[in-house]
C-alpha cells in the first residue's frame, strides 16, 4: 500500500506540472538552437517557402546528404587539422539542430555530423561505460570555449609542417591554446597512435573551462545556446511540445539539471525500482512452486529474473537519452544501474545453472538426494561461480577498473573468505570425498561413530542419518569422511550363526539325529544360494553342554524376509526335536561350598575345581 501511494503521489505531481498555465518566455532566457530555428521560420512567408526547401527540412541533414566521401575520416594529422576539423563538425551538428530541432537527439549519439567532433578527443582514460557522455559534454563544452575566447587564426596553428618538423626544428608533439589550459597533443601509443587529439586532462576539465568562460559574451557566427540545448532538450520519446508547455520554474536548472528533468527522473528510478522489486518477487515464488509441482513451469520462472535483469538497462536508456541526464550524475546513474545490471545478470546465471542441474536430476535414474544428484549441483554451482567471475571482472573493466585491481581484489577477497570460512570449505572438500569415493549413498543403512541408520540426504556441508531409533542425526562432511564408516546397506546377504546347546546326557545318536535335522532343513532353504550352502556342525564341548552350530546364508538381504525364515526354521527345529525326544539344555549353574576350620568359606562354580581338591578320582 506504502509503494501504491506513493506510486500515485508522483503521478498526481506530473499531471498537475503538465496542466499548470504555460508561462511566457522572456527575452532574458538564453536562446537555444530550437528557438534560433522558430524565430528563423517566422520571418519567411508561405510565398517564399519553396517545395525544395521543404522537403530539405523534413529529410535527414543535407550536410551529410551532401557529402561526397561519407566514409571519409577525420582529419587529425596536426593540431591545425585536428582543430579545423573539431569546429567545423560542431558548427555542422548545430546547423542540424537548428533545422530539426527536438528530432535531432534520436541521432546525436549515433552516427550523425557531430560524430568528426568526437573523434577529436583523447578518451583513452575514460571507462568504456561512460564515454558516450563524457565525449559528447566535453565537446559541446569545449565549443563552447572556442566560441568565446580568442582562438588564433588557423596560419598561426601548427600545421603537418610543423608536425615533421626540420634538421633545424624538430617536429612538435603538442600545442596549447595561448592563455588557456586547452591542449592538443599527439597519443604515443594504442589504436590511435600518431593523431593529434585534445588530451585527456582537457577532456576531464571541459566543463571547469566552460564554467570559468560562460560569463563572457559569444564571438561572431559561434554557436549560441548549444550547451543549454544539450542539456535540457528530451529524446524522440518525450515531444519537445510537452516540455515547452510546462511551467518556466520546471525549465530552471538545478545541480547541472533543469527542474523537469529531476522530477522526470525521481519518478523513473522510483517506478524501476518498483518493478524489479515486483518481478523478483513474482519469479521466487513462481520458481518454489514449480521446483515442487512442475519442472516446466520452474524452468519458464526464469523470465521473471530476466526481465528483472533488463529494467535497468531500460532504465539506463531512459534516463540518458530522452531525460537526457548528463554531467556528473549521469555517471554515477550509469555506474549504479550497470552494477544492478551485473548483479541481475549473475543472479540470472546461477539461475540458469540451477534449472539446467534440476532438469537432469529429474531423470527417473537418479535420486533427487542422492550422492549423483549433489555431484550434479555442485558441478553447476562451481560452474556458474567461474562464469559469475567473469561477468564481475569483465563488468568492472567496463566500468574503468583495471584488469589488475580487479585480479588482485579477487586474490585478496578469496583469502579472506577461505580463512574465515576454513570449517566450511573443510566440509566442502569432505563432499567431494565424499562424492568421488561414494562410501554410501541416500537410503543405505550404515554404522559410523556410534550412530546406526539409514542415510536420508548427503548435502555439501553434512550427511542426515535417520536412526532406527526415528531420531535424525547430522554429521559434517569433513568427519564423514575420515571416520570408518560399515556400510551394512551394500551387503550381498544376511549371515546368521546360531549355536543349539544339547545337554550332556545326551546319547551320540540323538546328537547324530540332531544333526540330520538341522541339516534337512536347511537343504535348499529359501534364500539359499549355490555358491553358499548351509554348515552345520558339531563344534565343541562346553562348560554345561554340548554344542551344535549352524552357518547358512540368506539372499536377498531384506531383513524382515530373512526373520520370517529364521522364525519358521526356529519352530520347525523345535517341532522335530520334540518328535524325537531331543531335550535342549538348559542354563544351570552348581555351586559347592565348602567349609573349613578356621578359614574362609569358598564358593566354585560349575565346571572350575577348587584348588585344594583333587581335580581328578584318585588324585591326592
Amino acid at each position: 500500500m506504502r509503494i501504491r501511494g506513493t506510486l500515485h503521489m508522483w503521478l498526481g505531481l506530473l499531471v498537475l506540472i503538465a496542466v499548470l498555465p504555460t508561462t511566457p518566455c522572456t527575452a532574458q532566457e538564453k536562446a537555444t538552437p530550437v528557438a534560433a530555428e522558430e524565430q528563423a521560420t517566422s520571418e519567411v512567408s508561405d510565398e517564399q517557402a519553396t517545395p525544395e526547401v521543404a522537403a530539405e527540412e523534413t529529410t535527414t541533414p543535407a550536410v551529410e546528404e551532401q557529402n561526397p566521401y561519407p566514409l571519409k575520416g577525420v582529419d587529425t594529422s596536426s593540431p591545425q587539422a585536428t582543430l579545423r576539423s573539431f569546429i567545423e563538425s560542431c558548427n555542422k551538428a548545430y546547423d542540424v539542430i537548428a533545422k530539426q530541432g527536438g528530432k535531432y537527439r534520436r541521432h546525436y549519439r549515433s552516427e550523425s555530423s557531430a560524430v568528426p567532433a568526437l573523434r577529436c578527443l583523447d578518451l583513452s582514460e575514460v571507462p568504456p561505460t561512460l564515454k558516450e557522455s563524457i565525449s559528447g559534454r566535453s565537446a559541446v563544452c569545449l565549443k563552447e570555449v572556442l566560441d568565446r575566447i580568442d582562438v588564433p587564426d588557423e596560419w598561426e596553428v601548427p600545421s603537418a609542417e610543423d608536425v615533421e618538423g626540420t634538421e633545424e626544428k624538430p617536429g612538435i608533439t603538442s600545442w596549447t591554446i595561448p592563455h588557456t589550459e586547452i591542449k592538443i597533443a599527439k597519443v604515443a601509443e594504442g589504436e590511435r597512435q600518431g593523431e593529434f587529439l585534445f588530451c585527456p586532462d582537457t577532456v576531464a576539465r571541459a566543463h571547469e573551462f566552460y564554467r570559468k568562460v560562460e560569463h563572457l559574451p559569444y564571438n561572431p557566427g559561434a554557436s549560441k545556446g548549444f550547451y543549454d540545448w544539450y542539456l535540457s532538450e528530451p529524446g524522440w520519446m518525450i515531444p519537445t511540445t510537452w516540455i515547452r508547455s510546462l511551467p518556466k520554474w520546471t525549465r530552471n536548472f538545478v545541480f547541472g539539471q533543469t527542474v523537469w528533468q529531476w522530477i522526470a527522473l525521481l519518478i523513473t528510478l522510483s517506478l524501476g525500482i518498483f518493478a524489479m522489486f515486483l518481478t523478483y518477487r513474482v519469479g521466487r515464488r513462481l520458481a518454489r512452486i514449480g521446483l515442487r509441482s512442475n519442472m516446466l513451469k520452474y524452468c519458464l520462472s526464469l523470465s521473471f529474473p530476466i526481465a528483472a535483469m533488463l529494467i535497468p538497462l531500460f532504465v539506463k536508456y531512459f534516463v540518458t537519452v530522452q531525460l537526457n541526464i548528463s554531467g556528473p550524475m549521469y555517471a554515477i546513474l550509469v555506474i549504479v544501474l550497470d552494477v544492478i545490471f551485473l548483479i541481475g545478470l549473475i543472479v540470472v546465471v546461477v539461475g540458469v545453472g540451477n534449472r539446467i542441474a534440476e532438469v537432469i536430476i529429474s531423470a527417473p535414474r537418479i535420486h533427487p538426494k542422492g550422492i549423483d544428484a549433489q555431484l550434479i549441483r555442485l558441478t553447476s554451482r562451481v560452474t556458474s561461480i567461474v562464469v559469475a567471475v567473469f561477468i564481475l571482472l569483465e563488468g568492472g573493466r567496463n566500468l574503468g577498473i583495471p584488469l589488475t585491481t580487479l585480479l588482485a581484489g579477487a586474490g585478496v577477497g578469496g583469502l579472506t573468505v577461505a580463512l574465515a570460512a576454513q570449517d566450511t570449505l573443510r566440509n566442502l572438500f569432505g563432499s567431494m570425498m565424499i562424492i568421488l569415493d561414494r562410501p554410501f549413498r541416500v537410503g543405505e543403512r550404515i554404522v559410523t561413530k556410534g550412530y546406526d541408520g539409514v542415510v536420508e540426504e548427503i548435502g555439501l556441508r553434512s550427511t542426515k542419518i535417520r536412526l532406527l531409533t526415528g531420531h535424525l542425526a547430522t554429521i559434517p562432511n569433513e568427519e564423514m569422511a575420515r571416520t570408518d564408516v560399515e556400510n551394512i546397506g551394500r551387503r550381498p546377504h544376511i549371515r546368521r550363526i546360531q549355536d543349539i546347546a544339547l545337554p550332556y546326557d545326551t546319547p551320540l545318536e540323538k546328537v547324530d539325529k540332531s544333526l540330520e535335522i538341522v541339516r534337512g532343513l536347511l537343504e535348499d532353504h529359501e534364500g539359499m544360494e549355490a555358491d553358499f550352502p548351509p554348515r552345520v556342525y558339531f563344534t565343541q564341548f562346553n562348560r554345561d553342554c554340548l554344542n551344535l552350530r549352524i552357518i547358512y546364508w540368506y539372499h536377498p538381504p531384506d531383513y524382515w524376509d530373512f526373520l520370517a525364515h529364521s522364525e519358521k526354521l526356529n519352530t520347525e527345529i523345535m517341532r522335530r526335536f520334540e518328535a524325537e525326544e531331543i531335550r535342549f539344555a538348559m542354563p544351570t549353574t552348581t555351586t559347592r561350598m565348602t567349609a573349613e576350620e578356621e578359614g574362609p568359606l569358598r564358593v566354585t562354580l560349575a565346571g572350575e575345581i577348587p584348588p585344594d581338591l583333587p581335580s581328578k578320582q584318585g588324585d591326592k
